[in-house]
């Protein structure tokens, strides 16, 4: 069997490639490990000179970040012109640089701040891409978390909250005339932390479970992350624009936490990423979307040691920075338990149903642990 061919059959799965940490690997082996993995997409959180460099030639895909921070400058075309002059165009075409997020997360429900600067960065980006004649092979776009809507459950009762429906409506047109995506950040993990006694947990981790029907469409749901992107389709919808297509930016799931983030553990990370990746093999979309793959970026390549914030914050990656699994992904999660939070029943993904999948599954990550402990490092 072709372990390579399989892999690089899921075009729709990418990894983000932070850099907050003191003792990761150089670029030249997070290369490998790509590689070794089959995986040929990623983003990172900036526009890191010696990143975009030893990507060159790689024939792996990524998307930069520009800053927050970086925001306020770009509110001027020239500013943004120079911007993509000095940080885009001279890793082009040897690195293939696919998008660019114009910050991240600019709508929080603790800061507003930020959100009034994201269309006319966005717009002076585009415009300077086309200048250089580079709109074509870059998208630019901007992921928004979860906080930008009022509603989300169910799925269909998706909506904007008043304060950023504005912007939103600006943003969705901008995407819509250069055929960008709406991506957004989708954490099941931090429902589940806050609700553990009324979500679910085999909801959340893509396990067998009995689901919920939006009462509205009549749609079946059998995990939280595919209503999550259903409802911002809906919300999208409700403002005029049908046909957006909603990509995960970000998902994953800590393997460690502090004593209150309940249902952070090796076992439940491993679990959820398993599951997810199986689906993404299996090529599904959402519920509302059945015929469109949905394309989603897993968080993340490593655990990294400097991110500020509570112990789950440092634990999200597959990897540790030696190279080593953080977690388990071998045959003991291929059928999964559920933590001590929910009953003690054993279930097996429901991610598909086809027994050659689940058997490709098994050989393929015994492949994937095999082929990084003897080419890394």
């Amino acid at each position: 069997m072709d372990f390579g061919y399989i892999l690089r059959s899921v075009t729709s799965l990418g990894i983000n490639y932070g850099q907050v940490g003191d003792n990761l690997p150089s670029p030249d082996k997070v290369i490998n490990l790509l590689r070794s993995l089959r995986i040929n997409k990623t983003r990172i959180y900036d526009t890191n000179p010696q990143i975009l460099s030893s990507f060159a030639n790689s024939n792996i895909e990524i998307i930069v970040t520009i800053e927050n921070q970086v925001l306020t400058l770009l509110q001027d075309p020239q500013q943004a012109l120079q911007w993509v002059n000095s940080h885009i165009k001279p890793y082009i075409p040897a690195t293939s640089i696919t998008g660019i997020m114009v910050g991240n997360e600019l709508f929080t429900d603790d800061d507003s701040s930020l959100i009034g600067y994201m269309m006319p960065a966005m717009i002076n980006i585009h415009k300077a891409l086309f200048q250089l004649g580079l709109d074509r092979y870059i998208q630019v776009s901007s992921p928004s978390s979860l906080a930008v809507l009022a509603e989300s459950y169910p799925p269909s009762a998706g909506s904007f909250k008043p304060e950023v429906t504005s912007v939103m409506q600006q943003f969705l047109q901008f995407l819509q005339a250069t055929r960008s995506p709406f991506w957004i950040n989708a954490y099941p993990y931090f429902a589940y932390k806050d609700n553990p006694n009324t979500i679910p947990i085999d909801y959340v981790l893509f396990n067998r479970n009995v689901g919920m029907n939006d009462p509205s469409t009549g749609l079946h749901y059998d995990n939280m992350m595919y209503a999550q992107v259903d409802a911002v389709a809906f919300a999208a919808a409700k403002l005029g624009y049908r046909n957006i297509e909603v990509r995960v930016a970000e998902t994953g799931w800590p393997s460690k936490g502090d004593a209150g983030e309940i249902g952070a553990s090796p076992l439940n990370a491993a679990t959820y990423i398993k599951n997810l990746m199986m689906r993404q093999l299996a090529g599904e979309g959402t519920p509302a979307r059945r015929s469109s793959r949905l394309e989603v970026y897993i968080f993340a390549l490593f655990n990294e040691d400097m991110k500020p914030g509570p112990i789950s914050e440092k634990n999200y990656g597959i990897f540790q920075p030696d190279g080593s699994l953080a977690y388990d992904l071998g045959l003991s999660t291929m059928s999964t338990t559920t933590t001590a939070t929910s009953k003690s029943v054993t279930y097996s993904s429901s991610a598909t149903k086809a027994k050659s999948t689940l058997k490709y599954w098994t050989i393929l990550i015994l492949a994937m642990i095999e082929i990084v402990k003897s080419r890394l490092f």
